[in-house]
């Protein structure tokens, strides 16, 4: 038996799931995911690893679809439900979906094209019906492959990450353990279901441990803002561009009403912030505002969390921390060295948290991985006094100018010291003379910004070679689903320009 659904079993009376102001034990779970289960072996004993795809909205009738699957013995392959139709053509092409599972707001979707693909699509089972008869469920191995989630797409077409049981079983107990999860907890999510933040760290934690998981959907800032001060939450973890929307929030408020708010904050037990660079600002911003130093960790699809602020300790601003329990972590320069402290490498990962491999790509697999059985994050970090410090994505954010390796990181957080600036990202730019040369995008508030007051300002703060060069102003900085912003779309701005 999974040991999620051993784990459920032993907690069937306890409340599990908030969705829609109806609160559903986690034997409701299991008896949903019962009948999603049966719905799926029809005419099988065992799903053996087909892939089921689903587009379910968050809630309980999410999480028993998921279970659903992996006690059917299929691989849950999770679509985005904010993706256009060709974005979830690709995913359920790629990974070799044959059932797909959607509720009755996303049926319509695929109705039209599921048939001539082959590909049986059925609706949601009911939450609210009682187990009409009895099937044996296949007796579900940790080996077996349990999932594929897509990588975010940022540098290159997605990639499926295949994912076992056990690997999920590694990724939430090491989290459980460093972050102290118990049964007493309860977490609000309000992250994408398609990606390891949401899925791993806030919902397969939260069951795992017993605890309690409320959902809200759609997303609201005043809503989410409404639940956070209800006293009924006591874990909050978010991308950064949520947490400035509650600072926005919060500074719009009144000053008596902030005062409560920061009271009611101050009294959660722990804040995360991941899946994007976390500003220096945001950071600072929130802690005046709530109490709680945000802790900020590093993960990956194919790593699930890898590296991690202290939960008890000190949490460095701007760096992503130690090694969590059982994941070993070295960094490798250009020449294939370990590099120690204060010289920057590529970060590698091996441990029992890493996936199997990506989906029918077996060269990208192999490449991905060095001789000696290191994954290769394609992550440039530094180690600084035992805390680990990212520089970038060695594909994105690393630019190489004039011989220099230049951290679009640093030096977008020196531009969020300006005034003018609201949001920033900086990207290289291909040049004939130089390689690359450092062009940024700004986000200036009131769509207000003189260029000539820039460089005279950041000269001072930086090196000449780090200044950049190119200036674009935008309304907005383009993003994915889970808040990174897609710079090969911003590289089009200047591309098109020259």
């Amino acid at each position: 038996m999974i040991d999620l659904i051993a784990l459920a079993i032993q907690h069937a009376l306890r409340p599990a799931v908030i969705a829609n102001d109806k609160t559903y034990t986690y034997q409701d779970i299991l008896d949903a995911s019962f009948r999603v289960a049966a719905a799926l072996l029809q005419d099988t004993d065992d799903l053996q690893e087909a892939r089921v795809g689903y587009m379910i909205s968050p809630g309980v009738d999410y999480v028993a679809v998921q279970w659903g699957i992996w006690r059917a013995g299929g691989i849950a392959v999770p679509l985005c439900i904010s993706h256009p139709i060709p974005a979830l053509q690709y995913t359920i092409a790629d990974s070799g979906v044959t059932t797909l599972i959607a509720d009755h707001e996303y049926l319509h979707l695929f109705k039209p094209w599921v048939s001539v693909q082959g590909i049986r699509l059925i609706g949601l089972p009911s939450t609210d019906h009682t187990i009409v008869g009895y099937r044996a469920l296949p007796d579900i191995l940790q080996a077996r492959r349990a999932m594929i989630l897509y990588t975010s797409g940022t540098t290159s077409l997605p990639k499926g990450v295949v994912t076992t049981h056990d690997h999920i079983k590694a990724q939430v107990t090491t989290l459980v353990s460093s972050w102290q999860w118990s049964s007493e907890d309860s977490i609000l999510c309000v992250l994408p279901l398609h990606h390891v933040h949401g899925i791993i760290n806030v919902v397969t934690c939260a069951l795992w441990s017993g605890a309690r998981l409320e959902f809200l959907h759609p997303f609201s800032v005043e809503q989410l803002f409404t639940i956070l001060l209800s006293g009924r939450i006591n874990l909050f973890m978010a991308v950064p561009t949520i947490y400035f929307k509650l600072i926005t929030y919060w500074e719009l408020l009144p000053a008596h009403e902030q005062r409560k708010c920061s009271e009611a904050l101050s009294k959660f037990r722990l804040m995360v912030s991941g899946s994007a660079a976390l500003p220096e600002s945001i950071m600072n911003k929130w802690k005046a505002i709530s109490g709680h130093t945000l802790l900020e960790r590093y993960g990956m699809t194919e790593i699930g969390m890898g590296i991690s602020n202290p939960y008890d300790g000190d949490r460095k601003t701007g760096y992503i921390g130690l090694p969590l329990p059982g994941v070993s972590v070295r960094l490798m320069d250009d020449h294939h060295t370990v590099v120690t402290d204060d010289h920057p490498g590529e970060i590698q990962i091996k441990g029992a948290n890493v996936f199997n491999e990506y989906w029918n790509k077996p060269e990208a697999t192999f490449t991905s991985f060095t001789a000696d059985g290191w994954f290769k994050t394609g992550d440039i970090a530094i180690l600084e006094h035992g805390y680990y410090k990212i520089l970038g994505r060695d594909s994105i954010d690393i630019i190489k100018s004039g011989g220099y390796k230049i951290s679009a990181l640093e030096i977008e957080e020196v531009l969020r010291e300006y005034p003018a600036i609201q949001d920033c990202s900086v990207i290289g730019i291909p040049d004939e003379e130089w390689g690359e040369v450092v062009a940024a995008v700004l986000v200036p508030y009131h769509n207000i910004m003189d260029l000539d007051l820039i460089n005279p300002w950041i000269k001072s703060k930086l090196p000449g070679y780090k200044c950049p060069r190119l200036y674009k102003i935008v309304p907005e900085l383009p993003r994915n689903a889970m808040g990174k912003v897609t710079k090969n779309d911003l590289k089009i701005l200047f591309i098109k320009k020259a």
